[in-house]
C-alpha cells in the first residue's frame, strides 16, 4: 500500500497551518490597505477602481482565504468530533477524509466569497463601496447592520446555530462512509455554517474588508456563538445591538437627506 503524505497523516494540523496561512494572508492586505503609498504595488492587491479579470480573481481569492481564516476555528471541534469518529469506523488510510470534510466544508465558503466578490464588484461600480472596500452610504451600511441584526433574532439563525454547536448530534444524524461520504457532510456542515453567519459576514462592508480589527472581533463572534454555553443571550445580545447601530445609520442618512 502506497505511503500517505505527511499532511494527510495529520489531517488537524493540516488544517491549523492552512488556517494560519490564510490568517497571514489576511493581515498581510489589510496592512497594504492602511499604508496605500506601499500596499498599492504589493503582489496580489486588487486594482481600486476599474477592475479586470485579474482584479477579480484577486478579490475572489482574498474573500475565499478571509472567510477560511475566520469561519476554520469555529469548525474546528466538529472536524475533531468527525476524526475521533473516523478512527473508530475507519482504517487509518482513510485519515485523510478530514481533509475532504475540511474541503467540502471551505467550498461552501468559496461558493457565498464567489457571491461577495460579485456584490463587491457591483457595489463599487455604483459608488456605494469605496475604493477601500468600506460601505461609503449610511443607507447601506444601516441597511446591511439591521438586516444582521434581524437576521440574528430569527428561527433560521437559532437552527442552523444549534446545528453547528452540536458537532456530535450533527454526525450521527449525517454520518455516511468514504471519502464521499466526508465531501458530503463536509459541504452540509457549510451550507448550516452559512445559514448561520452569512448577514455577519456582510457587515464587513460596514467597517471594511480589509479592516484586520472589525475581522478579528466579527471572527470572536462567531466563534463564541458556536462555543458558549447560553444558547441564546449572545445571538440576541449581538442583534440587537446591531439593530440599534443600523437604525441609528439610517436615522443620520435621513436627517441628512433631509437638509
Amino acid at each position: 500500500m502506497k505511503a500517505q503524505r505527511p499532511w494527510m497523516q495529520w489531517p488537524m494540523a493540516t488544517v491549523i497551518a492552512f488556517c494560519a496561512v490564510a490568517w497571514v494572508y489576511v493581515a498581510y492586505l489589510a496592512w497594504g490597505m492602511a499604508n496605500m503609498g506601499v500596499g498599492a504595488e504589493m503582489l496580489l492587491m486588487p486594482a481600486m477602481v476599474g477592475w479586470d479579470g485579474v482584479d477579480l480573481f484577486l478579490v475572489l481569492l482574498m474573500w475565499t482565504l478571509m472567510m477560511a481564516a475566520m469561519m476554520l476555528p469555529s469548525a474546528l471541534p466538529m472536524l475533531r468530533t468527525f476524526a475521533a469518529l473516523g478512527r473508530r469506523t475507519t482504517p487509518p488510510s482513510a485519515r485523510s477524509n478530514t481533509l475532504v470534510f475540511a474541503a467540502g466544508y471551505v467550498a461552501v465558503w468559496g461558493g457565498f466569497s464567489v457571491l461577495a466578490t460579485l456584490g463587491q464588484w457591483g457595489l463599487l461600480e455604483v459608488r456605494l463601496v469605496s475604493p477601500m472596500m468600506e460601505a461609503s452610504s449610511d443607507w447601506l451600511g444601516g441597511l446591511l447592520l439591521l438586516g444582521a441584526g434581524v437576521y440574528q433574532l430569527t428561527p433560521w439563525k437559532a437552527a442552523c446555530l444549534t446545528r453547528c454547536r452540536s458537532p456530535m448530534a450533527f454526525l450521527l444524524a449525517e454520518w455516511r462512509q468514504g471519502w464521499s461520504g466526508a465531501l458530503k457532510m463536509g459541504w452540509w456542515h457549510g451550507l448550516y455554517c452559512v445559514g448561520c453567519c452569512w448577514a455577519l459576514m456582510l457587515l464587513l462592508f460596514v467597517m471594511g474588508v480589509m479592516n484586520l480589527a472589525w475581522i478579528v472581533a466579527l471572527s470572536v463572534l462567531v466563534l463564541l456563538e458556536k462555543r458558549t454555553t447560553a444558547k441564546h443571550w449572545l445571538p440576541r445580545a449581538s442583534g440587537t445591538f446591531f439593530s440599534i447601530w443600523g437604525l441609528f445609520l439610517l436615522l443620520q442618512a435621513g436627517s441628512g437627506l433631509a437638509r
